[in-house]
């Protein structure tokens, strides 16, 4: 009998998926969103270079000040994380960006973010 497979494997398996066809540039980085229990993290890669752009977190001071929330590990905080990491972004100069989930399913927080940093100014 095959044995069940477990949704981290399954979040994996998704992930290699998506990076096969998801390459960040100089003038397009892949934003690639790593999201736990209680935080999340963001960075605008370019894969070509092998170099990360910008990376921020929401255990940052700088979020942590602005957004005035006791848990980053709700759509609420994933919301002003967005917001935060679209302003960076922008202020570095990239408008235009890969989406790269990780492998994580786009609802809930994912979604969230990535609504929020549309609604800031990023394309993807």
């Amino acid at each position: 009998m095959k044995q069940k497979i477990k949704s981290k494997s399954n979040r994996i398996v998704r992930h290699y998926r998506i990076r096969k066809r998801v390459i960040g540039t100089s003038e397009r980085p892949r934003l690639c969103l790593s999201p736990s229990l209680k935080h999340m993290e963001a960075q605008f890669i370019d894969d070509f270079e092998k170099k990360t752009l910008i990376g921020v977190s929401s255990k940052a001071e700088e979020f942590s000040k602005t957004a005035g929330l006791k848990s980053a590990g709700n759509v609420e905080a994933a919301v002003k994380f967005g917001k935060f990491a679209a302003q960076l972004a922008l202020a570095k100069g990239i408008k235009k960006v890969v989406f790269d989930r990780g492998g994580y399913l786009y609802h809930g927080r994912i979604k969230a973010f990535a609504d929020a940093a549309r609604e800031q100014g990023l394309s993807f």
